[in-house]
């Protein structure tokens, strides 16, 4: 039996998650939960799984909720003390990490200081921290297990190879609901077609970064942490059907790649069964009937995004959570209708130059970083409009 504790379970990776524990009961036990506001669907997740301990985000909330399950809610607490203790909690041998953004980072350098094995889903605490995070993986000795299906199909790649024989890895990228889109159609596109995505079924946020492809540039600055590869041995290819999960390239030219239906049932199922697999009901993947799969080079002029990200881990430091938290803001501003699609490279751009990123040893400097990108991110969108 391996004991979970799931950060962000009302979200789609969560939910996901939770329909492969109840398919195995035998394997899994729920032993904490962490949410945001998503109240009905968490009372139901509780009520069902029967967690030890519960947090929210708000007071109020968490309030809510012990109302709600009167007799039946276990121990519920809120904020990122809360979020702390669910992910640090005693008995847990695992803790997938899918809480949306930059604060996944603190709850998840928790567990890993409290000695949990980690499923990574969130792909900013390593964007934001990564050779912090990685720095303490190696020193607990806990093992750091890929949930993003880019990520997670570079991992099988790898299975059963010798990392000295890579050549780069290549990070497969639908290329969004805008992929043969001009400049000119960009400039008048709207959230709802933004959140339209042809293949996945995704977040808010995931949405709009997978629009602009800064989903794959912060999932190259997630591999080169997860992977130990620096910027120029990792390279993006659009694929629009989204069979191919990534590729990895060896020296003799050798290239492995793991295909799959685009559900992301996979590789949470892969992080929380590795090293086995587990069968699960979901359809075949038919090549026959697909016919072609195709592969394109992504233009950096419509997507700026990807360009950003790329030099930002070449900056190093605290560049990568400047990125990262200026694009949250502007993905923000841009659902909120306070900027348009074309201003969220310029937001990022502008947050950038006015933070050049500098040299980082401690979690507090991270922090630090996030906080004044997003203060100046928020100052820039709001002197232009």
């Amino acid at each position: 039996m391996k004991n979970l504790a799931i950060l962000g379970s009302t979200g789609s990776i969560g939910v996901s998650a939770l329909e492969i524990v109840a398919a195995y009961p035998d394997r899994y036990r729920v032993l904490s939960l962490t949410a945001g506001s998503n109240l009905t669907r968490l009372e139901e997740q509780i009520r069902r799984f029967r967690p030890l301990l519960v947090a929210v985000v708000d007071p109020a909330d968490a309030a809510t909720l012990r109302q709600r399950l009167g007799t039946e809610a276990p121990e519920i607490l809120c904020g990122v003390e809360g979020m702390i203790a669910c992910a640090s909690l005693s008995g847990v041998d695992m803790v997938l990490s899918a809480i949306v953004g930059a604060a996944g980072l603190v709850p998840t350098m928790a567990a890993i200081e409290a000695g949990k094995d980690i499923a990574l889903a969130n792909k900013e605490t390593l964007v934001t921290a990564g050779p912090l995070v990685m720095e303490a993986v190696a020193r607990k000795g806990v093992s750091l297990y890929p949930v993003d299906s880019e990520h997670s199909a570079i991992f099988q790649s790898l299975e059963g190879h010798r990392r000295s024989d890579v050549r780069r890895l290549i990070l497969t990228a639908s290329g969004g609901p805008f992929r043969n889109h001009s400049l000119a159609q960009l400039k008048g596109v709207t959230p709802g077609d933004a959140l339209n995505h042809p293949n996945w079924s995704m977040g808010r946020k995931i949405s709009i970064d997978s629009a602009t492809m800064m989903n794959k540039g912060l999932e190259v600055i997630e591999a080169r942490w997860l992977f130990d590869l620096p910027a120029e041995r990792i390279a993006v290819h659009i694929h629009p059907q989204s069979i191919v999960h990534s590729m990895v390239e060896y020296l003799d030219g050798s290239v492995i790649a793991q295909l799959g239906i685009p559900d992301m049932k996979t590789p949470i199922a892969y992080a929380l069964s590795y090293p086995e697999r587990l069968p699960l009901n979901l359809p075949p993947l038919d090549l026959c009937s697909l016919g072609s799969l195709t592969f394109e080079t992504p233009d950096p002029a419509r997507f700026a995004c990807l360009s950003l990200a790329y030099e930002a881990l070449r900056e190093g430091g605290s560049a990568p959570a400047v990125l990262n938290a200026a694009n949250e803001v502007a993905v923000e501003a841009f659902l909120n209708g306070q900027i348009a699609f074309l201003d969220i490279p310029v937001i990022i751009r502008a947050t950038l130059d006015s933070h050049p990123g500098e040299p980082l040893s401690h979690i507090d400097g991270y922090l630090r970083a996030d906080r004044q990108a997003r203060q100046s991110a928020r100052r820039i969108i709001a002197a232009a409009h």
